[in-house]
């Protein structure tokens, strides 16, 4: 589901297209890698990044007129997003993602990891035919990124010690980046000035991290039901996140769960409780509005009233998600 239909029109047909386009771009001659890549379409999602794209993108052309190039890069940026996730669900052993189930566990994990290298291959090609050298630098960065994130997480899997600065740096390479890298792209695409660019990746970022950072807010506070997995996931999996580094300054009983890795049965739900009695969710969302903030302001410094209007809604989406 889009998440812009009724608050910006303007995009909504070219958004229905882009639903359409993903499932076209990535069919597979064999039956197996369309079936898998069939089904992660198929879910859905809240297309936020193709969203921010064509925002963009209808904002710095001249006639508000956006081109087939940055429809195409919209699309690219949904395929490596999604490719990500199949991976980080492998990694994670998720049974559900977007409410269905997992591709690793509708197929295999085989099936799943060569999936999600197809959807990677497939979005560099039709990266490639952008023939922009510089979008493609951009993007194809983000890719690395991506390593380099699930690195740092395995590597702080269950680690108390984790520090605030680990986590952010974690989220940038594993959510931010790529969003940071599609703002850019699709100001290099318009022809905007290097300063214009560069203040559309710092906007990207920061919203980037203000997104990572409420997901993991929701990952403790939210249901089943509205996260398409189970609540306490990245307990779980030892992913340690904003919340839990901040209730863990005042409730020393979580390091006693952490430490036996959430095994006993009960261990992510006493954590939760813990977490929700802490200061640890308002700090995380205090810590989210800093990176808002910091997101707007970068927009502010870019004399363009339609884009500072138009990405405003997409700001208020991110935090409101938490209401």
């Amino acid at each position: 589901m889009t998440i812009v239909p009724k608050i910006l029109p303007n995009i909504h047909k070219d958004l229905l297209i882009l639903e359409t386009n993903l499932k076209k771009m990535v069919s597979a001659k064999h039956p197996i890698l369309y079936a898998a890549a069939e089904h992660l379409f198929s879910a859905g999602g809240k297309r936020i990044r193709p969203t921010i794209i064509l925002l963009i993108a209808l904002s710095t052309t001249k006639k508000l007129n956006i081109l087939p190039e940055h429809k195409r890069l919209a699309e690219i940026t949904e395929i490596i997003h999604t490719a990500s996730l199949v991976h980080d669900d492998v990694i994670d052993e998720c049974e559900t993602r977007r409410g269905v189930n997992t591709v690793h566990n509708t197929f295999s994990t085989k099936v799943a990891v060569l999936a999600g290298d197809f959807l990677f291959a497939q979005s560099s090609w039709y990266l490639a035919n952008l023939n922009n050298l510089a979008v493609v630098k951009t993007i194809s960065k983000v890719i690395t990124d991506f390593a380099e994130g699930e690195v740092r997480q395995s590597l702080t899997c269950f680690d108390e010690t984790i520090s605030m600065d680990n986590y952010i740096e974690k989220s940038f390479y594993k959510t931010a980046s790529l969003i940071a890298s599609s703002c850019q792209a699709a100001a290099i695409l318009s022809t905007t000035n290097t300063n214009i660019q560069n203040q559309f990746y710092i906007y990207g970022k920061h919203l980037g991290l203000a997104f990572q950072i409420v997901d993991d807010i929701l990952d403790i506070i939210g249901s089943e039901t509205s996260l398409g997995k189970p609540a306490g996931s990245d307990l779980k999996n030892g992913n340690l996140t904003a919340p839990l580094i901040f209730a863990l300054q005042e409730n020393s009983e979580l390091y006693n769960l952490i430490e036996r890795e959430f095994e006993q049965n009960n261990d992510v739900h006493r954590a939760i409780e813990i977490i929700k009695r802490s200061n640890g969710i308002q700090k995380s969302y205090d810590l989210a509005q800093e990176h808002i903030q910091a997101s707007i302001q970068a927009i502010n410094k870019i004399d363009n009233r339609l884009a500072q209007e138009s990405l405003s809604c997409i700001n208020s989406y991110v935090i409101k998600r938490l209401n």
